[in-house]
């Protein structure tokens, strides 16, 4: 078996990368999601829509083009914190976020994922979130292991005004 080292991750797996939001159990008043929402700038943090419960946005440190997150309103860190109503507008609002990117983006799959917690992946574990992460066939390179990049080929501003449309017709 070969091992490929990423040192650059150590930091964040052995705990001593302290950034805020990185933290397990961050107030909702240093939580960048709520200070988003209380801001009442949706294109300027690319929130593409608001519900009773919750909402979605594009991811503004995306994997691949349309990367979008859904949250719950609520600061909560688990889904066993979320009231039923609430777990079901997530669970709608995936599925609807899963049409309208295949029929927009016209993408060959989808990755959709929860990290719970630092361990288990969560870059913000204080608050929820849902990835849907629109993929293509052979959409991965070794750009990001070997030279630490990143490159994001698309233009959030211009992906929001695409998708924003679509999500103003959804209704649950």
């Amino acid at each position: 078996m070969t091992n490929l080292f990423a040192p650059w991750r150590t930091g964040y797996a052995s705990g001593t990368d302290t950034g805020d939001t990185k933290k397990e159990g961050i107030d909702a008043d240093k939580c960048v999601f709520c200070q988003q929402l209380q801001e009442n700038n949706d294109k300027q943090n690319f929130i593409l829509k608001r519900f009773e419960h919750s909402y979605v946005m594009l991811n503004k440190y995306p994997y691949n083009a349309g990367h979008l997150l859904i949250l719950p309103l609520r600061h909560v860190s688990a889904l066993s914190q979320l009231e039923k109503n609430e777990r079901n507008e997530l669970m709608e609002l995936v599925s609807q976020s899963i049409e309208i990117l295949n029929t927009t983006l016209k993408n060959d799959g989808i990755n959709v994922g929860i990290n719970l917690g630092k361990a288990g992946g969560a870059g913000i574990p204080s608050h929820l979130h849902i990835h849907t992460l629109p993929r293509w066939s052979g959409d991965t390179n070794f750009m990001p292991t070997i030279a630490q990049t990143k490159v994001i080929s698309f233009d959030l501003c211009q992906f929001y005004d695409n998708l924003k449309p679509s999500f103003d017709e959804v209704t649950i």
